[in-house]
């Protein structure tokens, strides 16, 4: 028997004649993944299936690490791979399989969970289960039939060779990285931003991002904190362009000649607007933010209305009815909440208000706005114009 790897995808499935997009996007993801993996691999696809084969010596382990990084996968089956189908065969190297998966010295219960695509086959599903957990009995004394809960289930998938196998690893599920478009990511160092894009990216759109930082007030350490935090996604959702804007100019005008209480919304507005201007020379189609109403004063359903009013692209929110523990979680689950609670101050909390307005009406805020001129126009331009891009 030679060892592979079976990936299963579960959405994907259900898309009918366009599935074969889908699956080609999937290979080519599962494909990046191994790149940096010890060994040679091969991926091939077959009717609701996709196999990696390694060809020679492999690290079982790094394959089975990077493979959860890829989202559209639902499942992860190591599996030993039967080339001669002969039914006599095929009991002899059931029999090793579980032998060597379920030692004497552990006496386990197991059931056989046969399907055969292959309908040439002369013996059906049915007949398999029967007859290969004769021969296991037969054989392997020491273990039992247990039908309703089985210690083991062994699968034996019957195409063009017979597979076996008796594990599956959880993938991430979702659907392939730009088989949904691309949008751009508002980041910041915080906890949020990273989780929603995330989950906007596990729903197979293309990640690039934006982050603003306001030197002198803020360090080079708070940069590289969001580096950091944009490597980490970028593991899930492959590279990310991400744009580093100086906001620091605009962010003192803001200061200077607006009403402190409204600091905030008029400084988050500023920011979607030089967003979406990446986003069009990105091609992108739409805007995420980390915001979860009421968490913030900038994030009540007024302050949003406000934000919303600059923006002519959509704007993702994922989180929007998260509490804070279930996005910590999700944080933690994606390794990026260590590195988001790292003590290095950005932007928005150097320049946050003491009493931040929560109910703001948008035309007392456009009001405010045009006391900054037309001057506030060629910072934003500069801004734009004089970002560092990084790809991660």
């Amino acid at each position: 028997m030679t060892q592979a790897f079976l990936i299963k995808y579960a959405e994907i499935g259900i898309k009918g004649k366009n599935r074969h997009y889908f699956e080609d996007r999937l290979v080519h993801h599962i494909v990046r993944s191994l790149r940096d993996v010890d060994g040679q691999f091969e991926v091939t696809k077959e009717y609701g299936r996709i196999y990696v084969f390694p060809h020679g010596a492999f690290d079982r382990d790094g394959v089975l690490q990077a493979l959860q990084y890829v989202f559209g996968i639902s499942g992860i089956c190591p599996v030993s791979v039967i080339e001669d189908t002969e039914f006599e065969n095929l009991k002899k190297e059931t029999v090793q399989f579980m032998k060597e998966l379920c030692p004497e010295e552990r006496p386990q219960t197991f059931k056989v969970n046969a399907r055969r695509s292959n309908r040439k086959y002369p013996k059906d599903s049915m007949q398999l289960n029967a007859d290969l957990g004769e021969v296991i009995l037969q054989n392997c004394p020491w273990l039992k039939v247990d039908v309703h809960h089985p210690d083991i289930l062994l699968n034996v998938e019957v195409r063009a060779s017979i597979y076996l196998y008796a594990e599956e690893i959880p993938g991430p599920g979702g659907m392939p990285v730009g088989s949904n478009g691309s949008a751009m990511l508002l980041l910041s160092g915080g906890i949020d931003s990273p989780v929603a894009g995330y989950m906007v990216s596990k729903r197979g759109v293309q990640l690039d991002a934006v982050y603003f930082h306001a030197p002198p007030y803020t360090s080079e350490r708070a940069k590289q904190k969001v580096v950091d935090l944009a490597r980490q996604v970028a593991k899930y959702s492959g590279q990310i362009r991400l744009h580093i804007v100086n906001f620091t100019d605009i962010q003192l005008e803001i200061y200077q000649k607006c009403p402190h209480e409204e600091l905030t919304i008029i400084m988050r507005r500023y920011m979607m607007r030089i967003a979406e201007k990446f986003a069009e020379k990105d091609k992108s189609k739409g805007l995420i933010t980390g915001e979860s109403i009421g968490q913030v004063a900038s994030q009540t359903i007024d302050s949003l209305v406000c934000t919303n009013a600059v923006c002519t692209l959509p704007v993702f929110r994922p989180l929007i009815g998260f509490d804070k523990q279930d996005i910590v979680a999700l944080a933690e689950k994606i390794g990026t909440y260590e590195t988001s609670i790292l003590p290095f101050e950005d932007c928005c909390t150097i320049f946050v208000a003491k009493h931040p307005v929560t109910h703001p009406v948008l035309s007392v805020i456009e009001r405010s706005e045009k006391k900054l001129g037309e001057g506030i126009e060629d910072m934003v331009q500069k801004a734009v114009e004089e970002a560092e891009l990084l790809v991660v």
